[in-house]
């Protein structure tokens, strides 16, 4: 395919051991429920969703024990969150109209690319062999829509938008530089991780009471 690659910011994910147990999560950091999403069984996952902006909203995504258990990892590593587990943000997903020249200018692993549909939706997603996330999550996963449709365009109004997001990694360099190399547009910068913490990433969200945050 001829142009440029075109990169955005499309969602946020966040993981929890159910879907109540989410969206109880999202209601008490920004004071709405995300709305009903759908089944994706080839993952064994379901999801609910909340709109962050333009073409931009948060997923909340769990096991689905109402479908059969995928014989490979559940995406995002959701087969580690267990009844005890806390919701968390998990990572977050760059939307690109060429998804397979970006993945070609990944200068670490992330994974190979999977067709996914979910209703009247059709997808192209990167996914890791493990279910493991690239960069512990700091980097985002890949998606290219097809057929022009998006997840927000059938979602209400929130009063919520997102603001930006923060990474903080000891390869920030690394993280930039993909970003920059596959013509990212957007609030996100990834940082130098200090020696004694964990990788992490924070999303900021404007809402009617105030901005709240997501961290990993």
């Amino acid at each position: 395919m001829d142009g440029k690659v075109q990169s955005y910011i499309d969602h946020l994910v966040i993981g929890a051991n159910s879907l109540e147990a989410g969206r109880n999560y999202v209601y008490q950091t920004l004071g709405i429920f995300p709305e009903s999403g759908g089944v994706h069984t080839k993952m064994g996952t379901h999801n609910c969703l909340l709109k962050l902006g333009n073409s931009i909203y948060l997923e909340v995504i769990a096991a689905n024990s109402d479908v059969p258990k995928p014989e490979r990892p559940r995406w995002f590593g959701l087969d580690e969150f267990f009844p005890d587990t806390k919701p968390r943000l998990l990572t977050w997903v760059v939307r690109t109209n060429q998804i397979n020249e970006a993945l070609k200018k990944t200068n670490f692993s992330c994974g190979e690319i999977e067709n996914m549909n979910r209703g009247n939706l059709e997808w192209l997603i990167t996914v890791m062999r493990d279910r493991s996330m690239p960069m512990q999550g700091i980097a985002p996963t890949l998606i290219q829509w097809k057929n022009n449709l998006h997840p927000s365009d059938s979602l209400s109004e929130s009063g919520c938008s997102l603001l930006r997001i923060e990474g903080y990694h000891p390869k920030e360099k690394v993280i930039n530089e993909f970003l920059f190399s596959i013509g990212f547009e957007g609030e996100f910068r990834a940082n130098k991780q200090e020696n004694d913490l964990k990788p992490s990433l924070i999303a900021y969200i404007e809402t009617p009471k105030g901005i709240r945050k997501f961290i990993s």
